[in-house]
């Protein structure tokens, strides 16, 4: 598994940078994922990311998109704004997860 330093901190990734242990996540550290690809947190997108952490924890894998918007009430043209382009691959990339099956 390969290690990664992010904001002064070792962290396990994929090989597509995806984190790939759960507790190395924090609050702090998604803003440097996010700011890694452009985009700017907001309340917005921190309870997108909290519904993602959330589900995962107990479902054991990261949602898709579909779940997200029908389970975690928020809907895909909001997603698609706030995560532009691959909404589902850099919401789980910020929150720290693996990236969903059948994201490519």
């Amino acid at each position: 598994m390969p290690v990664t330093t992010i904001a002064g901190r070792t962290v396990h990734v994929d090989d597509e940078g995806f984190l790939t242990v759960y507790e190395e996540w924090d609050p702090d550290l998604a803003e440097e994922l996010a700011a890694a690809i452009g985009i700017g947190l907001t309340d917005a997108h921190r309870r997108a990311i909290d519904f993602l952490r959330a589900d995962y924890a107990v479902q054991g894998e990261t949602a898709t998109l579909r779940r997200v918007s029908t389970v975690g009430g928020i809907p895909t043209k909001e997603l698609f704004a706030l995560f532009p382009k691959k909404p589902a691959k850099k919401l789980a990339y910020i929150a720290g997860l693996p990236k969903p099956h059948g994201c490519v």
